[in-house]
């Protein structure tokens, strides 16, 4: 598999389970008569970022993920999405953007060096980066996000969590 086939795919599908997942939580606190945008302050716990910064994280890290790996540059997003909608927005920019690519933009990745700054001076290879750090790092901040929803009683499965699959049907 290519290194797109790894990574711009998935990352853009579980962007969209979160997205609907914002829409089921709208559902559900609409159904309880409070306001949906209080979900946004969320966390598991005291020291823990809250839902709306999990969800700037998810795609910030899905965004990083395609720029590193194109060794191109990501799009700069301020941070100050205060709303459900602004956040939806945000993901689907975040899609839109990972949707801009083709495997022939990852093409090569296998070869590059990134000199990432919060390895002060380090460096890691991209193959590396990707699966010891990168990937776990999206899956880490969308897991959470599933998991401020489903602690706030948002009605989410496991189906929910993976989302589709590309199935072929049984021979004959």
């Amino acid at each position: 598999m290519s290194y797109y086939d790894e990574s711009i795919p998935q990352l853009t599908k579980m962007l969209r389970n979160l997205s609907a997942w914002l829409d089921v939580a709208t559902a559900h606190a609409e159904a309880r008569g409070f306001d949906p945008e209080i979900l946004l302050s969320s966390r598991l716990v005291p020291d823990q970022w809250p839902l709306s910064r999990q969800i700037q994280a998810s795609c910030d890290a899905a965004k990083f993920i395609a720029a590193r790996l194109s060794d191109t540059s990501a799009p700069e997003h301020p941070d100050d999405e205060s709303t459900l909608d602004e956040l939806r927005a945000r993901i689907a920019s975040t899609c839109a953007y990972l949707e801009g690519f083709s495997a022939a933009d990852l093409e090569g990745a296998g070869e590059l060096e990134l000199f990432l700054p919060f390895l002060q001076g380090g460096s890691v290879m991209a193959p590396d980066y990707l699966r010891e750090f990168a990937l776990p790092n999206f899956y880490f901040h969308v897991t959470t996000a599933y998991a401020i929803l489903r602690h706030n009683g948002v009605s989410l499965g496991k189906q929910a969590y993976i989302g589709s699959m590309n199935i072929k049907p049984p021979p004959g």
